[in-house]
């Protein structure tokens, strides 16, 4: 149901009569004019998914059950990096890219080994 401009103007008066002084003087701030009571609520979160149609929280609850025994310093790390991966972030972009490129140089030479200093 379509209201015309002058309803819409006699329902704007209507709710600024009704308001406290308080908010009517915030109103009075932005200008009566400026201010709009019937605006359009705003879109709903945001929520990014990867090309698994997967959630931040989803990847890093996965991978986590995955991996048994994970510290909390060891989950902060992994959501950081997960957040990073999926925003595009060129930090943690480079982080992945080492890694990668890491693990294909220790594969290519036959040698197996953790993350970490040689032991």
């Amino acid at each position: 149901m379509a209201h015309t401009p002058e309803e819409l103007a006699e329902l704007k008066r209507a709710i600024y009569d009704k308001l406290k002084p308080r908010r009517r003087k915030f109103i009075d701030k932005i200008g009566y004019d400026a201010w709009d009571p019937f605006q359009e609520p705003m879109d709903p979160l945001d929520l990014r998914e990867d090309a698994s149609r997967r959630t931040g929280q989803q990847l890093v609850a996965e991978f986590l059950a995955a991996v048994p025994g994970a510290s909390e310093e060891f989950a902060k790390g992994a959501w950081e990096l997960c957040m990073g991966a999926m925003s595009g972030s060129e930090r943690h972009r480079g982080m992945y890219a080492f890694c990668k490129w890491h693990r294909e140089l220790l594969a290519r030479e036959g040698i197996e080994a953790d993350l970490g200093p040689a032991k």
